[in-house]
C-alpha cells in the first residue's frame, strides 16, 4: 500500500488502494490463479505458518487479489481491516456465527431480506441463540431488546425492501452499555453515502454482488471492523469454514471499484428524480425513497446519509394484479431479483426475494402485494421516466 493511501480521497482510493504489482510491473492487477504457494526454504515454511513472517500460504486463507480488494474496501469505509466472502450472505452468517454461541442472545430490526431472516429466526436457535426483533424506529423497543445477555445486533438501513432506516447512532449508544456487537448491513446505502463505523457499528456488512460490482456479474460478501475483531475473532472462522472469494471474482472486483464513485452518483441523480414522479402519480398509493419529504424518516436520512440512495420502493393502487401489470409492460427495466445494476431492474418482493416470511408476516412488516422496489440504473433519466410512464398508463 502507498505511504499516503489514506489521506486520498474516495475516487482516488478506488483506482489505487491496496494495490500490489508483480515484477513485471503491470498497470492492470494481475489476476493470481493458484491454489497453494511454494517456499524458499522448510524454515521459510513454519515461520509462515507460526505467525512470525507475513505472506500467502494457502488459496483459503489469503491470496493476492483478496489481499488488494480487502485494503481497498478497507480504505473506502475507512475500517482497520476487512474480510472478503463468496457471497453477501456468507458475509452475514461468518459475521453473526464466529461470536455467538449457544445460550447468547441477539436483537435484530424487524424488516430484513428473507435470508438474514432466515438466518436469525431458524438457524441460529437451532444452536441455541435466542433472538429480538424490533420495529427499526421504535428506540423504547431497542432499549428493553438490548440486554448483558444481547451478543450480537442486526440492523439493515436503509431496509429491503421498505427503506425504513434506523438511527444508527443511536443503537450504538445502547450496544456501547451492554457490550453488545452492532452490525449494519449498508448494501442499500452503498459505502459512499453512509458510514456506519463512524456512526459507531462495530462491523459493515455488504453483498460485493449489488453496487460494488454493480454489473451483475459476481457473487460476493465484505465485512469490515476493527483489526482484532477481525484477527482474533472472524479469521479462524473464516480459514477453518471456507467462505473466501475466489480470485477471479476478487479481479473483477478491483476493476468494478474503479468506477463506483461516478456510478453510484448517476444511480442516485436517476432515483431521486424517478422517485418525484412516481409520488405524485395518480396510481402510486405510496411510495418509499428516503430522499423525500414524505418519508417517516427523512430527518434522520439527512443526518446519517448523504443521499437518498439508489432504491426506490412504492405501492400500486390494484395489488398484485396491478403490480405485475406495470411491470410487464416496462422495456428498459429487467425484472430480476438481484439489485445494484447498471441496469435497472424491476423486483415484486412479496412473490420473490421475501416470499419465503409467508403472508402473514409479509402483512405486518408491511410488505404489500401491491409494492415495487425498484433499482436504479444509469441509463438516461428521460428513457426511464418515459419508460415508467407509459407501463402506468
Amino acid at each position: 500500500m502507498k505511504k499516503d493511501s489514506k489521506n486520498w480521497k474516495p475516487a482516488t482510493q478506488l483506482v489505487h488502494g491496496g494495490r500490489l504489482q508483480s515484477q513485471f510491473g503491470e498497470t492492470s492487477e494481475a489476476l493470481f490463479l493458484n491454489s497453494a504457494y511454494s517456499y524458499e526454504s522448510a524454515e521459510e515454511a513454519e515461520a509462515l505458518f507460526a505467525g512470525k513472517k507475513q505472506g500467502f500460504k494457502y488459496g483459503r486463507y489469503s491470496h493476492p487479489n483478496l489481499a488488494m480488494l480487502e485494503e481497498r474496501l478497507a480504505l473506502m469505509e475507512d475500517a482497520e481491516a476487512c474480510v472478503v466472502t463468496a457471497s453477501g450472505m456468507a458475509a452475514v452468517f461468518a459475521a453473526l456465527m464466529c461470536q455467538l454461541k449457544s445460550g447468547d442472545h441477539m436483537a435484530a430490526s424487524k424488516v430484513l431480506f428473507s435470508s438474514c431472516h432466515y438466518i436469525i429466526t431458524q438457524i441460529l436457535p437451532r444452536f441455541g441463540v435466542s433472538y429480538t426483533l424490533v420495529e427499526g424506529d421504535d428506540m423504547d423497543g431497542w432499549r428493553k431488546a438490548i440486554s448483558k445477555k444481547t451478543k450480537c445486533v442486526f440492523i439493515e438501513t436503509p431496509a429491503n425492501p421498505t427503506l425504513e432506516l434506523v438511527d444508527i447512532k443511536a443503537v450504538a449508544a445502547l450496544c456501547k452499555k451492554t457490550g453488545s456487537c452492532l452490525i449494519i448491513d449498508n448494501v442499500f446505502a452503498t459505502p459512499l453515502l453512509q458510514h456506519p463505523l463512524k456512526l459507531g457499528a462495530d462491523l459493515v456488512v455488504y453483498s460485493t454482488t449489488k453496487h460494488i460490482d454493480g454489473q451483475g456479474r459476481t457473487l460476493g460478501g465484505a465485512i469490515l471492523g476493527k483489526r482484532k475483531f477481525i484477527d482474533d475473532t472472524l479469521m479462524p472462522f473464516v480459514r477453518h469454514t471456507g467462505p473466501h472469494m475466489s480470485q477471479f471474482n476478487a479481479w473483477l472486483l478491483l476493476k468494478s471499484l474503479e468506477t463506483l464513485e461516478m456510478r453510484v452518483a448517476k444511480h442516485c441523480d436517476n432515483a431521486e428524480a424517478l422517485a418525484v414522479l412516481l409520488a405524485s402519480h395518480p396510481k402510486v398509493s405510496r411510495i418509499m425513497y428516503p430522499g423525500l419529504k414524505s418519508h417517516p424518516h427523512y430527518a434522520l436520512a439527512k443526518k446519517q446519509m448523504s443521499h437518498g440512495g439508489p432504491m426506490i420502493s412504492f405501492e400500486l393502487k390494484g395489488g398484485k394484479k396491478a403490480a405485475f401489470r406495470f411491470m410487464n409492460a416496462l422495456s428498459i427495466f429487467d425484472i430480476s431479483n438481484n439489485l445494484g445494476n447498471t441496469k435497472s431492474i424491476v423486483t415484486h418482493p412479496a412473490s420473490t426475494t421475501h416470499a419465503s416470511l409467508g403472508a402473514v408476516e409479509l402483512k405486518r412488516l408491511g410488505i404489500g402485494d401491491g409494492l415495487i422496489r425498484l433499482s436504479i440504473g444509469i441509463e438516461d433519466i428521460e428513457d426511464l421516466k418515459r419508460d415508467i410512464l407509459e407501463a402506468l398508463k
